[in-house]
């Protein structure tokens, strides 16, 4: 039962909610960044390489026989998976960072445009009535 009262105050506090939603914006995010790379970025490039479609890419090591399959090194499904893998990186680098300007903007009392929260204008009171008080 103990394990059973954990779960559900995990589950309140809104970790397990926060975690779904994530998960979730994180698996469409990865869709639409596929399809920028395969349908948008690739083209370009393959034209610069005359036409050559990345994804089929690749070092033949065995060729394939009757009975025994192709061995072969994809490499350009691992640019295709690089070049994924730095727009991810690059767009969540953003996106943290224009969340870090709002923030530290909502932490400075002196900025206007942006509503302090709470918490912070409570605490700058609580100090300037200290700084008085002394």
């Amino acid at each position: 039962m103990k394990i059973l009262k954990e779960f559900k105050e995990f589950a309140v506090k809104g970790n397990m909610i926060e975690m779904a939603v994530g998960i979730v914006i994180g698996a469409s995010f990865n869709s639409v960044i596929d399809v920028l790379v395969k349908n948008v970025l690739l083209p370009p490039l393959s034209l610069l390489s005359d036409g050559v479609n990345f994804e089929d890419k690749k070092i033949v090591l065995r060729s394939p026989a009757e009975n025994i399959d192709e061995v072969a090194l994809h490499y350009g499904l691992f640019i295709n998976t690089l070049v994924d893998f730095l727009i991810v990186g690059f767009t969540i680098f953003i996106v943290i960072k224009f969340f870090n300007s709002l923030k530290r903007k909502s932490e400075d009392i002196k900025e206007t445009k942006v509503s302090t929260p709470i918490d912070i204008v409570l605490l700058t009171e609580i100090r300037d009535l200290l700084k008085n008080k002394n």
